[in-house]
């Protein structure tokens, strides 16, 4: 008998172990703007199937909340693909996932052996969609589709024409 683990994506499926032993790494480059009042983007990274249904979240960059300032979350609608697929039926904040925005610059996150925030992944075709949104600017989603688990190590990119940088994806079975 095989032996397997809870997938924790939204409902609990059993997933073959086989399936989580790999590793993704993700770079996004927040880029500097020339503008003349700049605002840090809300930045929102989730997997798709190709049946365009989520498998998960792997981040949400937004203004968190302080004593005595304005709750960033009234914005997070302005990601609009992300709030329509899942967004809007999150509670936030959501624990391994959301964080404050970032500065300009490229920032890493590191998925290794297939631990997701919210569960493993099965075995399949994936999208990896990156949206931004920023106060005073624009808005821009860059997707990135891969397999997982990979095969062999890969490194995808994908590039932002305004509101993200270059897109990295490093896959190692």
């Amino acid at each position: 008998m095989q032996k397997t683990a809870p997938l924790l994506l939204g409902a609990c499926v059993a997933v073959p172990v086989a399936a989580q032993a790999a590793d993704l790494s993700l770079t996004v480059e927040v880029p500097q703007l020339k503008v003349s009042e700049y605002h840090r983007p809300y930045v929102a990274m989730w997997l798709e199937r190709p049946d365009n249904t989520v498998a998960g979240n792997l981040a949400v960059w937004y203004q968190l909340p302080k004593a005595g300032k304005e709750n960033g979350e009234k914005w997070l609608k302005d990601m609009r693909q992300w709030w329509r697929r899942t967004g809007r039926e999150l509670a936030m904040p959501v624990d391994g996932v959301t964080s404050a925005t970032r500065p300009v610059g490229k920032h890493t996150m590191e998925f290794r052996n297939g631990a997701f925030p919210q569960g493993t992944l099965p075995a399949g075709q994936y999208v990896l969609k990156v949206e931004a949104a920023r106060e005073v600017g624009g808005r821009e989603l860059v997707s990135v589709p891969f397999q997982w688990p990979p095969a062999k190590a890969q490194k995808l990119t994908a590039t932002g024409k305004s509101e993200l940088g270059e897109i990295v994806v490093d896959l190692k079975p």
